[in-house]
């Protein structure tokens, strides 16, 4: 049902304004590299003007996601060491309940069979 909402009333939305984005900006334009050479660059690229701006829109998305991702760190190292500790605990835990049920389970000996 989330996914449903999500893509009616978000990715949808985008997507057209995405689109009609496009079509108003078909235009080509030149993205000239070389800062030297105004007249001549050596690197030029002609394009329509919305794939630059694409471009830079998924480039910020991308660096965005991959810094967060790199500040999230230790975040996940401290999980990873907190599965690795409750994993451990567990184990103890089945180890100390299987010696309690051995230790409860076993015959007893009176004191006086002991004595005999």
């Amino acid at each position: 049902m989330f996914r449903k909402f999500v893509w009616l009333f978000v990715i949808f939305p985008v997507g057209a304004v995405l689109v009609a984005f496009a079509l108003a900006n078909r235009h080509a334009v030149r993205l000239n590299l070389d800062p030297f050479s105004i007249e001549d660059p050596f690197l030029a690229l002609d394009a329509p003007f919305f794939l630059f701006l694409l471009a830079a829109l998924l480039t910020g998305l991308l660096l965005g996601g991959f810094v967060t991702w790199l500040g999230q760190g230790k975040w996940r190292r401290e999980a990873r060491n907190r599965a690795l500790e409750t994993r451990a605990l567990r184990a103890e835990r089945e180890q100390l309940n299987s010696q309690l049920h051995t230790a409860v389970n076993e015959p007893r000996l009176d004191r006086a069979q002991a004595a005999e």
